[in-house]
């Protein structure tokens, strides 16, 4: 059987995508804060995403992980490895829920799914696609220090900037 690894930080655990988180990705999804990941989303649509970050750890053997507080257990959102159909190349992205902004959550979460690409699963290199406009995202991946790398333009999510992590960074 195929085993999701957990990552632990300072303040939140890395696990992997539950049925039970489902609520708190339908309440994000259904968010215009969504927007720059694809939605807002109808709750049959959230549970199919839901499904995708699942499937996606069995299909490429990485994925993104359910964020929660160690000392709540609250989940707070979803960080990881990604590189659907359609993408350029493997991607470390970030969607927090409510509540989860502005804490630092995303930067925390982000650094340890990059170190575990870089020292775990040897990788050089990987992207974030942040949307134009999405200013927060971009920040985060600064903090990472990833370096806007030109743009790309997906057929369902429009014009991103590229930013580009590389294993030094880890």
């Amino acid at each position: 059987m195929f085993a999701i690894p957990v990552i632990e930080t300072e303040r939140l655990i890395l696990q992997a995508p539950q049925e039970s988180d489902f609520e708190l990705l339908a309440a994000f999804y259904a968010s215009p804060r969504s927007a720059t990941v694809g939605g807002p989303l109808t709750r049959e649509l959230a549970w199919r995403a839901l499904a995708q970050e699942a499937g996606h750890w069995m299909l490429r053997g990485f994925g993104r992980w359910t964020v929660t507080e160690r000392a709540t257990g609250a989940a707070v959102g979803m960080v990881g490895l990604w590189h659907p159909e359609g993408f350029p190349e493997r991607e470390l992205g970030w969607d927090l829920f409510d509540g989860a902004l502005g804490k630092g959550y995303a930067t925390e979460a982000g650094r340890a799914a990059r170190d575990h690409a870089f020292k775990t699963l040897g990788w050089e290199t990987l992207i974030s696609l942040v949307k134009i406009g999405n200013d927060a995202s971009a920040a985060v991946a600064m903090r990472l220090g990833a370096v806007a790398d030109g743009s790309f333009t997906h057929a369902r999510f429009g014009t991103m900037t590229i930013y580009r992590h590389s294993g030094e960074a880890a």
